[in-house]
């Protein structure tokens, strides 16, 4: 079985009647935790106009992580591009790169992130972003890039900082630009599972070798649910399986506190949601984890594995990544 590295994705959750300094100061123990542990990155998402997550400013979440952790890279998961513009993501991303050397990450994505009026209010002139996705990547690759690459725009902080670039994505049409452009790829099973294997497919079998990268760089983003048994397991996940009712009802709302017999309490419509939308999950105790880890992985021989756990109370989200640590280590001893 190949080798993985295993990182965090984080929305900097709040938990029902939280306001929203105490979703950042959960992020940063989160942060801190996973940084202890040995994680290889933490991740930001973009969302906007949502109450229940604290990371629509996503560099500033980014910077005020690194200001707070030791080790751990940090970065977005990701900015939204077509939100904003090249030249200040690069900007951005170089200051922190120029402040914390070789820990940023920057990844990109195609999508706005929020609903269809609230894109409108902040991409305002700019409805046709998306369309420009992969040229203005490129326009980034080169404002971080090296003296010989600029043209007469550059990006101060940015030049030769060389910050890693990323591709985020759930379609085909993201494989197909991550492999064109020859840049590492972030598949988000967490929400959409069932296009993973055709998406990453194409961009192995698509993929050409660049100065950034030179053979395909796979990372997967799922969901995680850990616990010392199965029945705590099964309990605790009904936060989880919320968000994705939620999402799909769109009824967005913080993480609710689980409740015993969760699954009894759905109506039929929402039971059909998490039969047919939920994201890719693995959820149980310690061997539980370890034999649908295993299976994932001879599935799909990702090199990094993303993880997202929406856990309401922080101490057991952070006991589900030790547990999952636990579990990768003992794999590969």
């Amino acid at each position: 079985m190949k080798k993985f590295d295993i990182s965090v994705l984080s929305v900097a959750p709040l938990r029902q009647g939280e306001v929203m300094k105490q979703g950042i100061d959960s992020a940063v123990s989160l942060a801190k935790a996973v940084d202890k542990l040995g994680y290889k990155r933490i991740w930001f998402a973009e969302h906007h106009n949502h109450d229940a997550y604290a990371s629509a400013a996503t560099v500033l979440m980014v910077q005020h992580i690194l200001a707070n952790t030791q080790d751990i890279r940090v970065g977005s998961g990701g900015i939204m591009l077509p939100n904003h513009s090249p030249l200040v993501v690069a900007e951005q991303f170089g200051t922190l790169e120029t402040l914390y050397p070789n820990r940023v990450d920057l990844g990109l994505g195609r999508a706005p992130g929020t609903d269809q009026k609230t894109a409108d209010v902040i991409r305002r002139s700019n409805h046709n972003g998306v369309f420009f996705f992969e040229r203005e990547v490129k326009d980034i690759l080169r404002y971080v890039g090296n003296e010989s690459v600029q043209e007469d725009v550059r990006a101060y902080p940015g030049i030769g900082t060389n910050v890693p670039i990323f591709v985020l994505g759930s379609s085909t049409d993201s494989a197909k630009i991550a492999a064109n452009l020859g840049l590492p790829y972030a598949f988000g099973a967490q929400f959409s599972p069932h296009a993973m294997e055709e998406a990453l497919a194409i961009y192995r079998e698509n993929f050409q070798p660049s100065a950034y990268l030179q053979k395909p760089y796979v990372i997967a983003c799922i969901n995680v649910i850990a616990a010392d048994s199965m029945e705590e397991a099964t309990y605790i996940s009904a936060s989880h399986l919320q968000v994705y009712i939620d999402i799909y009802t769109n009824n967005l709302s913080q993480l609710i506190p689980p409740t015993k017999n969760f699954l009894e309490s759905l109506s039929q419509a929402e039971l059909e949601i998490l039969h047919h939308r939920l994201g890719y999950t693995i959820m149980g105790d310690e061997e539980t984890v370890r034999h649908e880890i295993i299976d994932f992985q001879q599935t799909y021989q990702v090199d990094e594995l993303l993880v997202i756990s929406s856990i309401y109370e922080l101490k057991k989200e952070i006991h589900s990544y030790e547990i999952l640590k636990h579990v990768v280590d003992e794999l590969f001893e």
